[in-house]
């Protein structure tokens, strides 16, 4: 299911551009004890876990609360937790490079970290499902092709978040959030060639006048 959260600042029904997330499976489950964009639990064999809760959980949960809950989420899940190795990292930037480059998108920033995906893309003639969709399924087939997970496993968990940014110093925030990710994780940044500057769109023309 895909969950859209809306960040409009007195432009309405504008976008500018998504911010999909895309989280590795398991990592960030319906239920999550620190919240997530769920609604439901998709899952019968996960509500053991807990009810879920929309939105950032306050106060959020201590590290050792967040190792039990994965530690008994880990054996219900019907497939295992993978994380990214370096190698996987670069095998889903590349796949998401040729998303970009093939479907004629622009993108202002990408992140690829142990868990998950951040990327931003401007709005285009695609939806921002058939977007999302298309990146995913270019992750999938880029890892099960390099035989680095098993050709069942899902790679990715069936929530993503598509997230408006709806003017342009929304997507500056965007960009400038998506681009500390590495530091954060303390991760080598993957080489993104595929990651145009942003310019102002749709803005642009008005400022060089």
């Amino acid at each position: 299911m895909q969950v859209e959260a809306n960040t409009r600042h007195g432009m309405l029904n504008m976008i500018i551009a998504h911010h999909f997330i895309l989280t590795g499976y398991g990592h960030w489950l319906p239920n999550d004890p620190r919240g997530s964009m769920s609604r439901q639990t998709l899952s019968a064999k996960l509500a053991p876990l807990g009810k879920g809760h929309y939105g950032r959980r306050k106060p959020q949960p201590s590290r050792q609360e967040l190792k039990q809950f994965h530690r008994r989420a880990g054996e219900l899940l019907d497939h295992a937790v993978l994380w990214f190795e370096d190698a996987e990292r670069q095998a889903l930037t590349d796949a998401l490079g040729q998303v970009v480059r093939f479907e004629g998108l622009t993108c202002y920033a990408c992140a690829v970290v142990s868990s998950h995906v951040h990327i931003l893309v401007r709005k285009h003639r695609l939806k921002g499902e058939e977007m999302l969709s298309l990146l995913k399924e270019a992750g999938r087939r880029a890892l099960h092709q390099r035989g680095r997970f098993p050709a069942d496993h899902p790679v990715f968990s069936t929530d993503s978040c598509d997230v408006y940014k709806s003017d342009p110093q929304a997507v500056r925030n965007c960009i400038a959030y998506i681009s500390d990710q590495y530091r954060k994780h303390g991760l080598t940044p993957m080489a993104c060639d595929f990651i145009s500057p942003y310019d102002d769109w749709p803005f642009h023309k008005q400022k060089k006048k």
